[in-house]
């Protein structure tokens, strides 16, 4: 009879152990994906988010306390390498026995390779609504082929490319943020079997909510259709290609570098030539020269910003950077706007 205690008691402790276990710990390297986990992971545990609202992904040193983080995680979600060169290296020294998850690898994530140049040629992405994959690099216009020779230019699209092919910046189109979904459902399912059908609902639910988004943004750019524009760094090519809208051109090679004279005349040129609407700058940085090139061009200054940086991290994050850059492209852009 003891004996037949004992082993029903050990079982308890044993149920109650795994029913009380800790959720995993879990890291996201930009607040857009940390939003999407935090969806996937609600009612079970929080994601920590690595890097803070304003840094920028390309270059960032750890604090003591976000190289802490890694090394204790069970799963690390990133974009992957294209986006943040030098935490490939930081996982591969701090992460452990922890996995780590590349997003831009993941099943469904659809990649759009860089564009390269001041300005791009008009391309169509492939299917018949204008969202198939695109492959090989855009080719830019017939000048851009005949490149100006400034060489800062050249070896700032050499410096920007240099860690791949692809764009990362794969979170601004919706349905790529679905697949970032099902990635992050599935290596939580992995992680943490006893919260199996929570993380699947979570899943389910955040997908129906990101078709919903994609819809509604969808109808508020479908007018903006046909209206060139110019950016501040190539970071938005997957949310043109998923909305059929176009950029002229990109003013900087990357968010770390300042343009050439050469690339900005290029700019000037197209803004005048094209009839550019917009000149859309950044909040991280200076907007002189997106302000000046605009007003030379008869255009408007919009400011998109691609990882949201005044917007709280959280579930809601992704859907409020989101419908942020629509409203702020169709003020822009917008006919009487």
């Amino acid at each position: 009879m003891k004996a037949i205690f004992l082993a029903i008691a050990a079982g308890a402790l044993l149920a109650g152990a795994r029913a009380g276990a800790e959720p995993p710990r879990v890291v996201a390297d930009i607040a857009p994906v940390h939003s999407l986990v935090a969806q996937v992971m609600a009612g079970v545990g929080e994601a920590e988010l690595l890097l803070p609202p304003g840094a920028s992904p390309h270059g960032y040193a750890l604090r003591p306390s976000q190289a802490r983080a890694l090394s204790e995680a069970d799963l690390v979600f990133w974009v992957g390498p294209g986006l943040t060169p030098w935490l490939e290296d930081a996982l591969k020294t701090l992460a452990g026995d922890g996995a780590t998850v590349a997003l831009q690898e993941a099943e469904g994530v659809r990649l759009l390779d860089y564009r390269e140049g001041a300005t791009f040629a008009a391309h169509d992405h492939g299917d018949d609504e204008g969202h198939g994959e695109h492959t090989g690099h855009d080719n830019h216009d017939a000048d851009d082929a005949h490149e100006d020779h400034d060489d800062r230019a050249a070896q700032d699209d050499h410096d920007a490319h240099d860690h791949g092919d692809h764009d990362p910046h794969i979170w601004l189109d919706p349905v790529n943020a679905a697949a970032i979904v099902d990635a992050a459902a599935a290596h939580l399912v992995a992680a943490d079997p006893g919260n199996a059908e929570t993380y699947r609902a979570n899943a389910r639910a955040a997908r129906a909510r990101l078709d919903a988004l994609n819809s509604e943004i969808a109808a508020q750019l479908a007018p903006l259709r046909g209206r060139p524009f110019v950016v501040f760094h190539d970071a938005y090519h997957y949310l043109e290609a998923r909305y059929d809208i176009e950029a002229a051109g990109a003013l900087s090679v990357g968010d770390a570098a300042d343009p050439g004279a050469a690339r900005v005349a290029r700019i000037r040129d197209a803004i005048r030539d094209l009839g550019a609407r917009g000149v859309f700058a950044e909040p991280q940085f200076d907007p002189r020269l997106a302000d000046s090139l605009a007003e030379a061009g008869g255009a408007r200054l919009g400011v998109l910003d691609p990882l949201g940086a005044e917007i709280a991290p959280g579930p809601d994050h992704y859907a409020t950077l989101m419908r942020g850059i629509a409203g702020a492209m169709t003020a822009c852009l917008a006919e009487g706007g």
